[in-house]
Formats: structure tokens, C-alpha cells, sequence
């Protein structure tokens, strides 16, 4: 048999779609799961969108579509970014995607060739190091521990970038963390980023409109326009709308650079379905109620998960101030064990929470913290108590290791 690429061999599954399918699994098999892996909105976008789509069955031509998206569809999405503050771009400026992960795949591609280095903020979102990795592209990883709210330093954007590595790519509101960056430390980190001229920007912006408290969503375009030139923002349908499965994403850039996201399209995808153009469009343009309130639930629900975190001795979650996770520190676990299971690292004890209590979590060294763990909490309420409270009862019967160690030896 003929060997596959040697890139097939850098690719590996989603590490949060292993655990969702174990979670699945074992509710497929009766047990009462509590499921905080998988980071999907849980509503569904207003009936507008669904109206749209009906009307549109009786008028399809049947027909491929433009590759870098529908005339009306590019429109919506330039106003989109408008009301974001991010104003100037024009249709030139922007093009979409199969979701934001295709979207950014196709950046990758377009900006690193092989061996160029791509430097991100630890905690991160998985596919980062993955598309990386199926690339052959050289990735350093900034370090943002708990300790530093999971944030990056101006001082260490600078070091970074001293080697001039062809991409930087930054994640905010940020996933896993659910941490929002400020007007003041985004105006920092852009005085620095206008200091590297030869390194390219992509900010992954997708929870842009999932902000709690105030603080508000800003990009470094907005501070340092002259960065706009080598800034790439990426957005997407699916957390604000509630519309992960249309798989609709999208990006505005450098008019250049944006022409050569349109001709990969031209060779990956051709374009998006028009009934999923369709949807966006009346998502983007229609009413924005439902985004709204359910920003304000998950507002909420952030202060049920923390509170229930914070209440566990020796856990400690920065709180965040967007998207819908949580990312608590649960590192005073390790060493311990749970009905006679030793636990010495995040996986261990995600293991454990699901087999022992039925909570579904996502370890944290998935996304390159290693101390940590995820929690999506989006479930509903009463599933989110739930959960929560199993959590709590499952740190409170840890037991010490050594000990249990010591009666199976003396058994």
C-alpha cells in the first residue's frame, strides 16, 4: 500500500472531541452525564433566520456561488465589523469560510511556509498547535499562567517578537480561559506589536460579543491603524448565534492578503452553500435580541461556576469576562486520589470526574496549561447546578495517595 504524506502523521483528533464522544458514550449508555467538554452556544438563532432560508427554497438557481462570498452576505459582514468599532473595510477586505477553523487554516496557509514560526499566548485553543503542526510551521508558545490571569505581558510580546517570527496569533475574549482583555493592556500589547513591522497578526475574535461587566471588545487596529496592513480579524456565526452546525466564518484583512484567502477558497471549498449565506445574512442583519440575552445569561451562569470553584479549598479561576468557560486551576488535587485512583495530573483527575461522578471537563493540557481544566457552561441551569455540585462533592472525598497506596499494600 502507498504510504500517506508525512503531514498526515502531524495531525492528530481534537483532544475536546475525544472527550465529547466519551461523554456521549457513556449517556448512550444510561448515565446521568453531565457534559462542560464541548463548547457549542446550546440555542438556536431566531426564527428569521430559519424564515429566511424557507423563503429561499423557492427561488434556488442551483447554482456555485462566488468564492469569496455573496455580494449581500460581504455587506453584512463589513456592517458587522462596524458596529464592532472596526471600521474602513470595504467587500475587498473580506472574505469567508467553512467556520472560523477553515478560515484560519486557510491564514496559516496563506502566511507560513514551512519552518516560519508562529508564536501564540498559552492557555490556547487546540487547533492552533494543531493546523500549526500539519504545516510544519516552528511554534513558540508564550506562557500566561494563572498567576498572570492567563494574560499576556507587553514585556513578553516584545521578547517574543524580537526573533521576528512571520505570525502572531491572539485569541480574545480568549478560549479556554474565558479572559478579556482590556481597552488599556490591547493599547499596550498594539504600542508593542507597531515596534515589529516583519510579523504578520491574526486575531481570533470569535467571542467578540460574549463580554460581561462592562469591560467591552477591542482590537489593536483600533489603537494603531497602521497596523491594519498586516492584521487579520477572524469572526464566526457560531458562538454569537448559536449557529456552530452552518459553519459559516469570516475574516477581514489586507486587501492582498484577503485575495489570497478568495483564491484558496477557489481550490478548498469553491464557496459556501447559499442557504448557508442565506442564514448569515439574516443573522447579521436581522434582530439581535437573542445574542443579547444570552450574553446576559452566561453572564450569569460565569458567576455560578466561580463562586461554586472558589467555594472548593485550594482551587483557584481568574475570573473571566467572556465566552461561555471557565478555567480553574485544580492543581491542589494532584498527588491525591479518589475511590482509590491516583491522581497526579489534569488527566487523571478529568478521568476520574467523569467515571466517578459523570461530569464531562476537558484536561488542561490540551490547550497547554497543564494545571488547569475546562468547563463549558453553557448546559442548562439546572444541569449547570448539577455539575457543579458534583465537582465540589468530588474534591471533598479525595484522600491522600500515600495512604491509600499503603492500605492496598497492606491488604
Amino acid at each position: 500500500m502507498p504510504r500517506l504524506a508525512t503531514r498526515t502523521g502531524r495531525a492528530k483528533p481534537s483532544a475536546i472531541m475525544v472527550i465529547a464522544e466519551k461523554a456521549k458514550q457513556l449517556k448512550a449508555e444510561g448515565k446521568d452525564v453531565v457534559n462542560f467538554s464541548i463548547g457549542v452556544p446550546n440555542f438556536l438563532p431566531g426564527d428569521h433566520v430559519y424564515q429566511a432560508v424557507r423563503d429561499w427554497t423557492s427561488r434556488d438557481g442551483g447554482s456555485y456561488g462566488s468564492n469569496r462570498g455573496a455580494p449581500a452576505l460581504l455587506d453584512a459582514i463589513v456592517s458587522h465589523f462596524k458596529q464592532s468599532g472596526l471600521d474602513g473595510y470595504t467587500r475587498n477586505h473580506v472574505t469567508v469560510g467553512i467556520g472560523a477553523k477553515q478560515v484560519l487554516y486557510n491564514l496559516c496557509e496563506a502566511l507560513l511556509d514551512e519552518g516560519d514560526e508562529i508564536v501564540f499566548p498559552s492557555p490556547y485553543w487546540t487547533s492552533y498547535v494543531d493546523i500549526a503542526e500539519i504545516l510544519g510551521a516552528k511554534i513558540s508558545i508564550l506562557e500566561c499562567p494563572p498567576e498572570q490571569n492567563y494574560k499576556l505581558t507587553p514585556a513578553q510580546l516584545d521578547k517574543a517578537l524580537a526573533s521576528r517570527p512571520k505570525v502572531f496569533l491572539f485569541n480574545n475574549p480568549s478560549n479556554p480561559t474565558g479572559m478579556v482583555y482590556s481597552r488599556e493592556e490591547i493599547a499596550a500589547l498594539a504600542e508593542v506589536l507597531v515596534k515589529h513591522p516583519d510579523t504578520w497578526i491574526i486575531t481570533d475574535d470569535i467571542y467578540n460579543r460574549l463580554v460581561f461587566d462592562g469591560i467591552g471588545y477591542h482590537n489593536f487596529v483600533q489603537f494603531k491603524p497602521e497596523l491594519r496592513e498586516r492584521t487579520f480579524i477572524m469572526d464566526s456565526l457560531s458562538k454569537t448565534y448559536g449557529m456552530p452546525g452552518w459553519r459559516v466564518g469570516f475574516v477581514a484583512g489586507p486587501e492582498a492578503g484577503v485575495k489570497a484567502l478568495v483564491t484558496l477558497n477557489s481550490n478548498h471549498i469553491t464557496c459556501l452553500p447559499e442557504i448557508t449565506e442565506v442564514a448569515a445574512i439574516a443573522a447579521l442583519t436581522g434582530p439581535q435580541d437573542i445574542p443579547s440575552t444570552k450574553r446576559d445569561g452566561f453572564s450569569k451562569r460565569r458567576d455560578d461556576v466561580v463562586n461554586a470553584l472558589l467555594a472548593i479549598p485550594g482551587v483557584k479561576c481568574p475570573r473571566p469576562q467572556g465566552a461561555f468557560y471557565a478555567f480553574p486551576d485544580i492543581s491542589v488535587a494532584f498527588g491525591k486520589s479518589h475511590n482509590g485512583k491516583p491522581i497526579e495530573n489534569d488527566i487523571d483527575f478529568c478521568k476520574a470526574l467523569l467515571e466517578d461522578k459523570f461530569v464531562a471537563t476537558v484536561p488542561g493540557s490540551a490547550f497547554g496549561e497543564p494545571r488547569s481544566l475546562r468547563i463549558s457552561y453553557t448546559c442548562a441551569p439546572e444541569q449547570l447546578q448539577k455539575g457543579l455540585a458534583r465537582i465540589q462533592s468530588f474534591f471533598a472525598e479525595l484522600g491522600d495517595a500515600q495512604v491509600q497506596r499503603a492500605r492496598a499494600a497492606g491488604a
